[in-house]
């Protein structure tokens, strides 16, 4: 669990491994931590990696958007109430805060809360107590806070709509996590990663071409690696299990891709180690085939060759039929209905569970 998470935030530029360093080095703690970026970078993937390698991670992680919630529901939502303590309260409700004790509260879009909510939770950093709305009973709470923005505070504490000591509160160690298009040399990592995930999911596959990576590397990507991972789903959609090229790319990234000379070149995609997964070969790579003078069978070559091919991938991954279909670019469902076609068997001594 914890290893999949953090390969949520997959990246060898500087910026990610400084993420990645400051993670480590705050999650042991019970420090507050304000995680600072853009809309759709991940700040959420952040602040559960370091609940999950925190000495808290056997407790609950309960995530609250406060932006998404309306004012005058919001002190119900963190604190709780007591029954009749408005319209609408028939019974007692425990709060986001009683949810999470001994755990962590996530609190995206801090920077949406009102003037009067800020003192309230102000009051729960500081003294570690709060009450249900409607109540008196003073509730002790021992959960850490982790706040999120895309707004900077800083300003806002200047203009009067950010109260000074909760910003001091909440930015005790902070993490800014890089817009996309500030690491775009993680960029094809982030293509296979989130690949194998619809993979995982037993959605359709899709590849891309060096050239394609290299366009959409000009792209600024405003939406970040959320926007990348919706484009990534609609690629596989419209071309399920097949190879997407430059010309098959959105005209957005296409128009930016011809505008730009930023991004990366042809040689770093390659540095990357990824380059089988990205290119199908060219027709300089492929075998040439001398005729014989009599002819031959085409569709018995291509079933014989297909055949070859996926036995190999069955040897070369022990037999497991899902990692052999990985290998081929396939799903699993496909490659067993290819196997069961051909009549081919897998290594049973080699194999384990077969479909693993």
């Amino acid at each position: 669990m914890k290893s999949t998470l953090f390969r949520s935030l997959i990246g060898k530029s500087p910026v990610m491994q400084k993420v990645h360093k400051e993670i480590r080095q705050v999650a042991s703690s019970d420090a507050n931590v304000l995680v600072l970026g853009d809309s759709g970078t991940g700040k959420e993937v952040v602040a559960r990696n370091i609940h999950y390698f925190s000495n808290r991670s056997n407790k609950a992680f309960v995530p609250v958007n406060c932006g998404a919630i309306p004012p005058e529901l919001l002190e119900s939502e963190l604190f709780g109430h007591e029954k009749g303590a408005f319209t609408g309260a028939i019974t007692s409700r425990q709060g986001r805060f009683s949810m999470a004790e001994g755990g962590t509260l996530f609190l995206d879009e801090i920077g949406e809360m009102t003037m009067a909510m800020q003192v309230k939770l102000l009051r729960v950093l500081e003294e570690r107590v709060f009450e249900r709305v409607g109540g008196t009973a003073t509730i002790q709470s021992d959960v850490r806070i982790i706040a999120a923005t895309n707004r900077n505070l800083e300003e806002m504490v200047q203009q009067g709509k950010f109260r000074e000591d909760l910003y001091f509160r909440l930015d005790v160690f902070p993490i800014n996590l890089p817009a996309l298009r500030e690491r775009i040399e993680d960029l094809p990592l982030l293509i296979k990663e989130l690949v194998t995930r619809l993979e995982s999911k037993n959605q359709n596959s899709v590849r891309f071409t060096q050239d394609a990576v290299v366009a959409m590397s000009r792209y600024d990507w405003p939406g970040n690696v959320r926007e990348l991972a919706n484009q990534i789903e609609r690629m596989s959609i419209q071309h399920p299990n097949g190879v997407v090229e430059e010309c098959d790319l959105p005209g957005r990234i296409r128009a930016s891709a011809a505008s730009s000379n930023k991004g990366l070149e042809l040689h770093e995609i390659d540095d990357s180690n990824v380059n089988s997964y990205y290119n199908r070969p060219s027709e300089t790579d492929m075998p040439q085939f001398n005729f014989p003078s009599e002819g031959f069978d085409l569709k018995s070559y291509i079933s014989n060759l297909e055949i070859k091919i996926i036995q190999d991938a069955l040897d070369n991954t022990g037999g497991v039929v899902a990692h052999a279909a990985k290998t081929l670019g396939l799903r699993r469902t496909t490659l067993a209905e290819k196997m069961r076609k051909h009549h081919i068997e897998r290594n049973s001594e080699n194999s384990g569970c077969g479909v693993c």
